[in-house]
């Protein structure tokens, strides 16, 4: 992970001020995950959260949860067939141009815990829905995601 996360949340910070929004220091909380990702906390009540993968220095993905997203924060992205879209579905979609050929439906959610770090944003909910759709945006912006979205939402 070579981005400056810290730098990252002040520039947001800056950000929504420009919408007119204050988000106080203390209302964002860093949780960094480096590999292997041996214990994943659960989502904080009256929390969202913003949450990115990285491998190799890349930016993987960066996604978003609310209050009531448990299963989205923890676990369905290391399991392909766990929703339409997530990390291990891109994974597999993509294997072979990322060198990763020999990955499996069964194989790919141990490979993510083992390979990739895991940055949290998380924010008081208070802050409202808006806020973390623009942080999860800023961040897509910043960070360049390898994999956003569905598979014909990707111009890679």
């Amino acid at each position: 992970m070579t981005t400056d996360l810290n730098i990252l949340a002040s520039k947001f910070r800056e950000c929504a001020k420009l919408a007119g929004i204050v988000v106080p220091e203390i209302s964002i909380v860093l949780e960094k995950i480096l590999a292997p990702q041996n214990k994943l906390s659960s989502l904080p009540k009256g929390c969202f959260a913003v949450y990115v993968f990285f491998w190799n220095g890349q930016c993987l993905k960066v996604g978003k949860v609310g209050q009531n997203s448990q299963a989205r924060f923890k676990s369905q992205h290391y399991r392909p067939s766990s929703s339409s879209s997530n990390l291990a579905k891109s994974i597999l979609a993509y294997k072979n141009e990322i060198g990763l050929s020999d990955l499996t439906e069964e194989t790919v959610g141990d490979w993510i815990k083992e390979n990739t770090d895991r940055v949290n944003f998380v924010l008081d909910a208070q802050l409202g829905v808006p806020v973390l759709t623009l942080l999860e945006v800023f961040l897509q912006c910043a960070l360049r995601p390898r994999f956003e979205g569905f598979a014909s939402q990707m111009s890679q």
